[in-house]
């Protein structure tokens, strides 16, 4: 992947030097360097789960180290590795499944199967090995392992067997992928479309005349507070200013100009402003900071 290769060597330097602001811009970059990095990563026959994994996990860790501080990054990655074990289970399940079905479809196999003690897998069976194959070794997992009973059903080989086997196999691969880079096209539409979603919810907690405190600068708290006055809410909003960036400067100007009763305070002020405001809305990244570096 020597395309992808140079692509990420980029990114990390754009990550590095702060380059891209905002955790919308961030994430939406991120995710689509790691379809870049599905799409162009060889997957084996087995464990093809476990070779995007840690494809991914590679080039998260070079992300996340280059700028620690900006959450998007980690949580778009642990997104992207979800996704990865979602589908995979998903498939996983499905061809057990099958399985089950076509040894239980031909009553001749499955009495020999039970003759020389291969039995038939049952629906939990199924989905029990199927999360087995996916989580690390947990109490939970131990709890939920596979019975005794769950043995794997008695094939007989041929060439036309091995043969119709390999095509699975490499059909298996190509949906794998397939599946991954759906899902990950999904999460580009979801992080497209979050602040409209925020938004929506606006109605539902600012109520008449109401003061609110918030800080700094971010789009999600800007569409939040436009949509409850688009909705014929009456309010005001006090800004922190947010130092030494001042970040609320920029923030207060936006609000005036869409119409929002706006007062910028120093941050000390808050302690003497905070007695007046019934909600404080910021967005989430001062709330959950946590750098974590492994996946």
């Amino acid at each position: 992947m020597p395309d992808v290769q140079s692509t990420v060597v980029e990114f990390v330097n754009k990550l590095r030097k702060r380059k891209i602001e905002g955790s919308q811009a961030t994430a939406k970059c991120t995710v689509e360097l790691l379809r870049s990095v599905i799409s162009y990563q060889r997957v084996p026959h087995a464990n093809q789960a476990a070779a995007l994994i840690d494809a991914v996990k590679a080039v998260g860790q070079q992300l996340v180290a280059a700028n620690p501080v900006e959450l998007a990054v980690g949580n778009v990655v642990r997104r992207v590795l979800h996704i990865i074990r979602e589908e995979d289970l998903s498939l996983t399940t499905a061809a057990m499944a099958g399985l089950d079905l076509l040894d239980a479809s031909d009553d001749d196999d499955v009495d020999n199967c039970k003759g020389i003690g291969y039995p038939a897998m049952s629906a939990a069976v199924v989905a029990a090995a199927a999360r087995s194959t996916l989580r690390p070794p947990s109490l939970q997992t131990l709890l939920e392992g596979t019975p005794e009973s769950a043995t794997v059903p008695y094939t007989s080989s041929s060439g036309a067997d091995s043969e119709s086997k390999t095509a699975d196999k490499s059909s298996l691969t190509r949906k794998l992928k397939h599946d991954v880079i759906e899902g990950v096209n999904q999460l580009i539409h979801e992080i497209a479309g979050c602040h409209e979603q925020i938004a929506e919810q606006a109605i539902e907690h600012i109520h008449q005349n109401e003061v609110i405190l918030t800080l700094g600068s971010s789009r999600t708290v800007l569409e939040f507070l436009c949509a409850a006055k688009e909705k014929k809410r009456s309010f005001r909003v006090f800004v922190a200013e947010g130092a030494p960036r001042y970040q609320g400067h920029l923030l207060a100007k936006e609000l005036v100009a869409r119409g929002l009763q706006t007062t910028v305070i120093t941050d000390s002020a808050v302690f003497a402003m905070i007695s007046r405001v019934n909600m404080v809305h910021i967005q989430s990244c001062p709330v959950l900071y946590f750098p974590v570096l492994s996946f």
